[in-house]
């Protein structure tokens, strides 16, 4: 860094900060926003401020919001009976771009890690439950990453809900649409034949 000045350096080190950013990254984004009018970067500026003082959790299902409730949970067209367990926001957009759910979710603000010291009390497990205490919810759709955490979480959570007399599913895992069988893996090519469907 001791070829820029020090505030470029400084921003390059910021940026560098952020998830999926190295340093060849980074460096562009910095050129990039020097290159730009003092209006776009304080535009910039201003919004990455806003996001920070207004987004919350929604009270309900922990989605980024500004209300209270987020708007998937304030939606009376929502299936009210259907939850989707997702680990992060990101997934629940994900799952919300297919436009396939249209039941409500809850986002669990992780995965269980032992190796990372993440326990299941660190997760909004305990606020799950609660929602399935009134006995509205019919089903659990459990849309964890097929990772060994994401398996560990749904399985700890399959335990913990259906003592409830909730339905608990997974999504299924397999073959990627345009996907290639002899590219694929052992353990994707057994979880596809285990999930298959009738035709």
């Amino acid at each position: 860094m001791r070829y820029y000045p020090r505030p470029l350096a400084r921003l390059i080190e910021e940026l560098e900060k952020m998830p999926g950013v190295g340093p060849k990254t980074a460096q562009r984004l910095a050129l990039h926003l020097l290159r730009r009018s003092p209006e776009e970067a304080r535009g910039l500026a201003a919004a990455v401020l806003e996001v920070k003082e207004k987004i919350r959790s929604c009270a309900t299902c922990f989605n980024y919001t500004e209300e209270e409730q987020c708007a998937i949970c304030g939606d009376p067209r929502r299936d009210q009976g259907t939850i989707c367990v997702v680990a992060e926001v990101r997934d629940l957009i994900a799952m919300e771009n297919t436009g396939e759910f249209r039941g409500l979710y809850h986002v669990l603000g992780g995965l269980i890690s032992p190796m990372d010291d993440v326990g299941p009390e660190a997760l909004t497990i305990r606020e799950l439950l609660g929602r399935l205490g009134s006995g509205e919810v019919k089903e659990v759709v459990i849309a964890t990453n097929p990772v060994v955490e994401g398996d560990a979480t749904a399985l700890y959570l399959a335990r913990l809900i259906k003592p409830l007399e909730v339905k608990v599913t997974r999504i299924a895992l397999g073959l990627p649409v345009g996907g290639d069988l002899d590219y694929a893996d052992q353990v994707t090519i057994a979880r596809a034949l285990e999930g298959r469907t009738p035709m």
